[in-house]
């Protein structure tokens, strides 16, 4: 066989069931094969973003996988790998390498010198007898330590060459390992967490990742702590729960604002800490427990009074036979948190009510938001935002339901992400209502694989807010637009949904949101990919930012 047919058995013997690609490769032949479906993109980044998709659902078990061709696909794909690791998620990158006699020739480009600072691990299988020695070393790299992408680069003449088909034979696929905390370090952070008089946990995508959440729930409940959760981190606590506050980013819901600014004590659980503009930072004067399962997070941008270096899963169970063996002793007080977050998330809701609620048109973004959740459970369905207005819109009032069912991003947020996260959510969820809002500026940036959905049979539903204009830039280029009308935005993406292959409605009346988006659920249900377009507003107005 040729190497590229023992790494396609190597990617079928890791349940890879489908990959992403753009031509020219020959793995996407090789794949197909080997029974593993491609999805052909209209454009790199968004083919690394159906494969980020599927990653986070499936919280890499397994991964995502995308492959490209040597050159242009390589150098296209950039943005999306980049995404990619700054949210550290486990997909597998297959770039086809120049072949080795014109390797360095200047000004070929090299994915190996360009892509290293943007993944976890990266190897050139410079050998066809390397191959299963190589696809190891990539798989143990995707299911240890801090997840991230891993790329393997296949000098297109090694793709090609003969390798012995027993070679395969030998492979052996990599265990996930994983470690706890440091017994006395955790009893030590469990005791200043149970006599804090305002603690509150801080949940990231770590806990997703470690598939945590019953532990995080069962934590919380013991010892009745509120809990927020980071952008990339929502869902991984139930946000319907009694004790959940939210999310919290560059925009946050009322809860998180209130409890983490009276916080005493933070316990950052599968979290990196990251001091980012769309990351809510820690307000000074906290003491601070940080677990995570990568030191180079630890006292990064905090100093942290009690680290603990282990997976969410087990540190959180270690926590709660800590507090359990604590409490046995002491009496525990009456703390009526939950009471006291719903009596906040009321009064919060109320002051936004008219905007929630408005009548106006064009309509404001928030209705077609609020409709949506009164519409649609957000327990049967995944949901993921754009990057601008429609994620700080939507981040702070939208309650998510269990495990992966929001999919939230943006340490490196490039206009039109979501667009790919949704098709990879699909494939890896495919009885979910599986729905992105973007704006018309990220449509613009990658709307036309809307005609990947529609043309593969998978199924999603794109919502795109039209306000014709950069309504975020509002400030930012006042002058620029007032001599040139440089935010000024047009185009009907009903229209080209339709063009495209898809169900698609152009939506102006606020009374008609809830009626489209059980139309366009409908249509999903019935195998089709669709569109709603909704005139909306220069909205402004946002929650806590």
């Amino acid at each position: 066989m040729r190497t590229i047919d023992a790494i396609a058995r190597i990617l079928k013997q890791e349940g890879i069931e489908y990959l992403s690609a753009f031509p020219t490769t020959p793995v996407i032949e090789a794949a197909a094969v080997a029974g593993i479906r491609p999805i052909i993109c209209r454009q790199e980044r968004v083919g690394v973003g159906i494969g980020d998709g599927y990653a986070r659902v499936t919280n890499g078990r397994p991964p995502g996988v995308f492959a490209m061709q040597y050159g242009p696909g390589a150098e296209n794909a950039y943005a999306g790998v980049a995404t990619s690791f700054s949210d550290a998620v486990p997909i597998l990158f297959l770039p086809l390498g120049h072949p080795r006699d014109r390797e360095g020739v200047y000004p070929l480009f090299s994915s190996m010198k360009s892509y290293d600072s943007v993944t976890k691990y990266i190897e050139q299988m410079n050998s066809p007898t390397r191959v299963v020695e190589t696809m190891r070393r990539a798989f143990a790299a995707l299911k240890r330590g801090r997840p991230g992408p891993v790329m393997v680069e296949i000098p297109a003449d090694v793709a090609v060459a003969e390798v012995d088909a027993a070679i395969v034979e030998g492979y052996q696929s990599p265990k996930p390992a994983t470690m706890g905390g440091n017994a006395q370090d955790i009893l030590e952070a469990a005791k200043v967490l149970l006599d804090a008089e305002h603690p509150v946990v801080h949940a990231g995508q770590g806990v997703l990742y470690a598939e945590a959440t019953d532990e995080l729930i069962e934590l919380a409940e013991l010892i009745q702590a509120p809990v927020m959760t980071t952008m990339a981190g929502k869902s991984a606590f139930p946000e319907k729960h009694p004790l959940a506050l939210g999310s919290g980013s560059g925009v946050m819901s009322r809860p998180v604002y209130h409890f983490m600014s009276r916080a005493d004590v933070v316990f950052g659980i599968g979290t990196s800490l990251t001091k980012h503009g769309m990351v809510m930072n820690v307000p000074g004067g906290k003491t601070l427990i940080h677990a995570t399962n990568d030191p180079i997070d630890l006292d990064k941008n905090y100093s942290v009074d009690y680290p603990i270096l282990g997976d969410a899963k087990l540190v959180l169970r270690q926590f709660i036979e800590a507090c359990q063996e604590l409490l046995s002793t002491r009496q525990r007080g009456d703390r009526p948190v939950a009471a006291e977050i719903a009596n906040v998330r009321e009064a919060w809701l109320s002051e936004w009510m008219p905007t929630l609620t408005s009548n106006q048109a064009p309509m404001t973004p928030y209705r077609v938001i609020w409709e949506f959740m009164q519409t649609i459970n957000s327990d049967e369905a995944i949901v993921t935002h754009d990057s601008g207005s429609p994620r700080d819109q939507l981040m702070p009032f939208y309650r998510a339901g269990g495990p992966r069912t929001y999919l939230g991003w943006g340490k490196s947020h490039g206009l039109g992400t979501g667009l790919g996260l949704n098709i990879g959510a699909k494939l890896a969820d495919p009885d979910k209502f599986v729905v992105n809002f973007m704006g018309d500026a990220a449509f613009g940036m990658t709307g036309l694989d809307f005609e990947t959905a529609a043309r593969s049979n998978i199924p999603i539903l794109t919502v795109v807010l039209n306000n014709n204009t950069m309504a975020i830039e509002t400030t930012a280029m006042a002058e620029s637009h007032e001599l040139y009308s440089t935010r000024d935005l047009g185009g009907n993406y009903a229209d080209l949904g339709k063009a495209m292959g898809g169900w698609a409605e152009r939506v102006t009346d606020p009374a008609d949101i809830s009626a489209a988006f059980l139309r366009a659920k409908k249509v999903t249900e019935d195998g089709r990919a669709a569109l709603l377009e909704f005139m909306t507003n220069e909205e402004q107005a946002f929650s806590h930012r």
